[in-house]
C-alpha cells in the first residue's frame, strides 16, 4: 500500500499528542479523522467550552473532528467506520473499547510515553522520574484487551538528568514520540513489523513498576525520607501538578505550599524532620539524612515565587515547621 492511501483516524487530547498528529501531517499522511475528547465546561459558571489541544490543531488544518462521549455509542461506531480507517494510532487519549481498536485491518497502535513493560498506567512520566530513574523512553504497540500490555512494534530511549522533571522529561518524550510514530507506520506500510510479546522484554528478577494515576493526596511530601526520594519526588511532579506539604505555625494553623524546585543539601543534622532552617537567601527543610533546599514554590493563594522572593515576605519563617 502507498503512503498516500493509507487511510488513517488519529486519536489523542493533549499537547503531548498534537506533536504526533503534526507529524503525520507535515510529512502528508492521509489523516481521514481525528476522535478526541469533547469540549470541557471551563470558568467560575462553567459556561466557557475549551476545546482539547488536538482539536485545536486539527481544525486549523481542516482535518474532520469526532468528539464522542461514549466510545460505545452506536452513532460513534458507525461514524468511525464510514471513515474506512486501515489504520488507528491512539496518543494519550483514553481506554477504547475492543469495537473500537479492532476496526481497521492494520489494527491501531498506541504511544506509551515509557520503556514497557514499566510503567504500565496513567502517568509514566511522573513515576519515572520519581522513581529516581536514569532512563526512559517511549514504546508503540498494538492495542488488546488488557490496558497497556500489547505486542511491541518498537522503542525509543531517553536518558533522564538529575536535574530533569516532569516538565522537560515531558517535552523530551513528545518530539522522540512523534519520531516513533511515523518510524511505526512506515514499517507497516512496508510490512516491516515484527512485534515482540512484552514477556520478551522483561529481565530476569526484574520487578513491574506500575504508573498508577496521580491524585492530590499522592503529591504530598513526606518529610521522613532521604533528601534524595524527596528531591525526586519534587521533580517528577513539577510544574504539574506539584508536591506540596503543609506550614504549620506556633498556633498549629496550616497553610498548604506547593514546592517545584528544590536542591539536595547532603549534611548530617540532628534536627527533627520538617524543621525549617533559614537565612535571607536560603529556605531548608530538614529530611531524614539531611536538608532539601527550596528554590521554588507557591503558597495557597498566592503566585509562584523564588525562595528569596518568599523569605523577604516571610521572614519569621523558622517559627514554623513542615508537616
Amino acid at each position: 500500500m502507498k503512503k498516500e492511501d493509507l487511510r488513517i483516524v488519529f486519536m489523542g487530547t493533549p499537547d503531548f499528542a498534537v506533536d504526533s498528529l503534526r507529524a503525520l501531517v507535515e510529512n502528508h499522511y492521509h489523516i481521514v479523522g481525528v476522535i478526541t475528547m469533547p469540549d470541557k465546561p471551563m470558568g467560575r459558571h462553567r459556561s466557557t467550552l475549551q476545546q482539547s489541544a488536538v482539536k485545536q490543531y486539527a481544525l486549523s488544518v481542516g482535518l474532520p473532528v469526532l468528539q464522542p462521549e461514549r466510545l460505545k455509542d452506536e452513532q460513534f461506531l458507525e461514524e468511525l467506520r464510514a471513515l474506512k480507517a486501515d489504520l488507528q494510532i491512539v496518543v494519550a487519549f483514553r481506554m477504547l473499547p475492543e469495537v473500537v481498536w479492532k476496526m481497521p485491518s492494520l489494527g491501531t497502535f498506541n504511544l506509551h510515553a515509557a520503556l514497557l513493560p514499566q510503567y504500565r498506567g496513567a502517568a509514566p512520566i511522573n513515576w519515572a522520574i520519581i522513581n529516581g530513574d536514569t532512563e526512559t523512553g517511549v514504546t508503540t504497540f498494538f492495542l488488546t484487551p488488557e490496558i497497556d500490555t500489547g505486542r511491541i512494534i518498537l522503542q525509543k530511549h531517553l536518558p533522564i538528568a538529575d536535574t530533569d522533571d516532569m516538565e522537560t522529561v515531558h517535552d523530551a518524550l513528545m518530539k522522540i514520540g512523534s519520531g516513533a510514530v511515523l518510524e511505526t507506520v512506515d514499517l507497516l506500510l512496508e510490512g516491516k513489523v515484527n512485534a515482540i510479546p512484552q514477556e520478551q522484554f522483561m529481565r530476569e528478577g526484574e520487578e513491574l513498576r506500575p504508573a498508577p494515576k496521580i491524585f492530590k493526596e499522592t503529591c504530598r511530601i513526606d518529610w521522613h525520607q532521604p533528601t534524595k526520594k524527596i528531591y525526586d519526588f519534587i521533580r517528577g511532579l513539577s510544574p504539574y501538578p506539584a508536591a506540596w506539604t503543609e506550614l504549620v505555625d506556633k498556633e498549629g494553623v496550616h497553610q498548604e505550599l506547593k514546592i517545584f524546585q528544590s536542591e539536595k543539601i547532603l549534611e548530617a543534622t540532628e534536627l527533627p524532620v520538617g524543621t525549617i532552617r533559614a537565612d535571607k537567601n536560603h529556605f531548608d527543610m530538614a529530611t531524614e539524612d539531611g536538608f532539601l533546599r527550596i528554590l521554588s514554590l507557591q503558597l495557597a493563594g498566592k503566585k509562584r515565587m523564588s525562595a528569596k522572593d518568599f523569605l523577604n515576605g516571610n521572614k519569621q519563617i523558622e517559627e514554623y515547621h513542615a508537616e
